[in-house]
């Protein structure tokens, strides 16, 4: 289970050190979000684009079938590890922006739902099994029954990617970083949600259990699209393998790796 380390709780991004100074420095940063919405990445102008969700091998419901032997399965357990990871990528975001000479806006609140069309993106009703950043309203939203489902079966560690990727299109946003294919701005996210989590590990900001680096494989593996669907269709996130790729590539080389210097 990844935790957040003891000597800084509360702390993890303000604690960073050894990262490249003012990666961020010359990218322009949005004074105000942006309408439109973008839903697991997918920005579209004018009217919003139909929310592709995700394709997680998840059950139905949460089961015990399927829950993993590690110890994450209760609900107070996803709240603690959800909270932890939401806290930790604002605080890794507000660090690297500090050190560019920019002051970093927060995404500005998380929305949980259970029903399609409990949340709206932009005026159209999100999709059940999903988790989206919409940059209508600034906020994440994410299916709660899907995430828990997804947090029992394939463990602790995939709520760091989820709400890392998710709020790596928040700072794309800030950043003025659009795409012509969103297959592009899925696979930066991903990247950059692996930089913030190898960065947090690396300064001891986070501590990674036996058999999280294999969740985290796991939870990206589950999230690719489907072998027939095509890169450049709109809605495309990346295989299974393109997804992991550029995840690890974050990971193991930081944000200089993902294409935004």
């Amino acid at each position: 289970m990844p935790t957040r380390s003891e000597a800084g709780e509360g702390t993890v991004g303000e604690r960073a050190r050894g990262r490249q100074p003012g990666l961020l420095a010359g990218l322009l940063v949005a004074a105000m979000v942006a309408g439109g919405c973008m839903v697991g990445g997918v920005s579209s102008q004018g009217e919003p684009a139909q929310p592709r969700p995700q394709q997680p091998r998840q059950p139905a419901s949460p089961g015990a079938q399927t829950t993993r032997a590690d110890g994450t399965t209760s609900v107070a357990e996803f709240k603690q590890d959800f909270n932890d990871a939401l806290g930790g990528a604002q605080s890794y975001w507000t660090a690297q922006f500090r050190k560019s000479g920019k002051r970093f806006q927060p995404v500005r609140r998380v929305v949980p739902y259970t029903r399609a069309g409990e949340v709206s993106c932009g005026g159209q009703g999100l999709p059940r099994n999903n988790a989206v950043y919409c940059s209508a309203g600034d906020f994440i939203a994410y299916d709660v029954n899907w995430s828990v489902a997804a947090f029992r079966q394939v463990g602790d560690a995939f709520l760091f990617y989820l709400l890392g990727h998710e709020y790596a299109h928040g700072v794309q946003v800030r950043l003025g970083i659009r795409y012509t294919y969103t297959i592009q701005q899925e696979l930066q996210a991903d990247c950059m949600a692996g930089a913030y989590l190898g960065d947090s590990v690396r300064d001891g900001s986070l501590r990674l259990e036996d058999g999280d680096l294999e969740e985290f494989r796991e939870g990206l593996l589950a999230v690719g699209d489907d072998p027939d669907q095509p890169w450049f269709a709109e809605g495309s996130h990346g295989s299974a393998e393109q997804r992991t790729d550029s995840f690890f590539r974050g990971y193991e080389k930081s944000l200089g790796a993902c294409g935004l210097n």
